[in-house]
């Protein structure tokens, strides 16, 4: 396999050879007090310069950096090659739009050393903004920016604690894919959530690690109320496939699916009640004037639309499916439990 590493820092690149650059200065001139780590760039089919930035850097005298090209387009293919070009017993993500702290590496060799029990650690995404940000994307908008600061404090996520820690500042262990799988493409831009969501199944425990920190560079394009609304769509269409908002338990954790739901269309009646609560929430919010509230309605009531529109096309193609039936029999099941209650 040749030389061995203790790290292998993974960057599936497309077309973004400038911030590229950019990101490979940080990774290459790492503190990393000793730790033997590698950079492996994966093109993941590009078309600009991609390649010739990394063989400048090569050239320059860094060994350790390597570039291998994926034709298959899709970030879960681009990661999976990096799994598999790996020569490391870590194997830790970032992207290409992402700049590590001088200590990253280190930082994530020193919380697996400490914490023998964990397979996967993942820390803070802090903004780079390209201009200041509107008003109402505040912290509890982050998420479809891929950010994510959840405070000083070091904390355990599992299916009890199931928080998605993304890839874009995530390592795992190398024996965790061989247990549960690589990332999967029929989850593209949703793969990172999938994947720790059979971690999460397979009983594995992940790591928040605060020290571990990296900022991400937020596009202009990021900050616009229609690009909120369409990731949340989009993320309601991916849960669905999972099922996700079937399998969460009220605490918060992961669990398999409650049995006795009442269902219209394989979604459960709880997620109707709430697409209505939202509604009502926004509307609230027209009148009081808080714009970040008011977002917040919107983009749930965009993930609710999706979640239920992916499951409706799910259903309405099996055989035999009655549109008329279904309904009929959501009454039926509403009617027994109000009056058994």
């Amino acid at each position: 396999m040749g030389e061995h590493f203790d790290i292998s820092a993974v960057i599936t690149t497309y077309n973004r050879s400038e911030m590229l650059a950019e990101a490979l200065e940080r990774l290459l001139s790492q503190n990393a007090g000793g730790v033997r780590y590698e950079v492996v760039v994966i093109d993941n089919n590009s078309t600009d310069n991609t390649r010739a930035t990394v063989e400048a850097f090569i050239a320059k005298g860094h060994p350790n950096l390597r570039y291998v090209f994926e034709p298959k387009q899709g970030i879960a293919h681009g990661r999976n090659a990096g799994i598999a070009a790996a020569r490391g017993d870590i194997i830790a993500f970032t992207d290409d739009d992402v700049v590590v702290t001088d200590n990253w590496i280190a930082v994530i060799n020193r919380a697996f050393a400490e914490h023998p029990d964990v397979e996967y650690i993942g820390g803070k995404i802090l903004p780079d903004w390209a201009e200041p940000p509107p008003q109402w994307l505040t912290v509890d908008h982050w998420w479809p920016l891929a950010l994510l600061d959840r405070g000083d404090r070091r904390f355990y996520v599992n299916a009890a604690n199931p928080l998605c820690l993304p890839t874009a500042n995530a390592s795992f262990r190398r024996e965790l894919f061989s247990r549960i799988g690589l990332f999967s493409p029929e989850f593209s831009g949703r793969e990172d959530h999938e994947l720790v969501i059979r971690f999460w199944q397979s009983g594995g425990q992940g790591l928040y690690e605060p020290d571990l920190v990296v900022m991400a560079k937020v596009q202009p394009e990021r900050l616009r109320k229609s690009y909120h609304h369409r990731w949340n769509t989009t993320t309601g269409k991916f849960n669905s496939l999972m099922r996700l908002d079937e399998i969460i338990a009220p605490d918060g954790s992961l669990q398999g699916e409650r049995p006795n739901r009442v269902k219209l269309f394989g979604v459960p009646g709880s997620m109707y009640r709430e697409f209505v609560t939202e509604s009502f929430g926004w509307l609230k919010q027209i009148v009081s004037g808080d714009d970040s509230r008011k977002m917040r309605h919107e983009n749930r009531l965009c993930y609710l639309a999706g979640y239920v529109s992916k499951r409706y096309e799910i259903e309405v193609a099996q055989p035999g499916h009655s549109n008329l039936g279904e309904v009929a029999s959501f009454i039926k099941a509403m009617f027994v439990r109000v009056v058994g209650k």
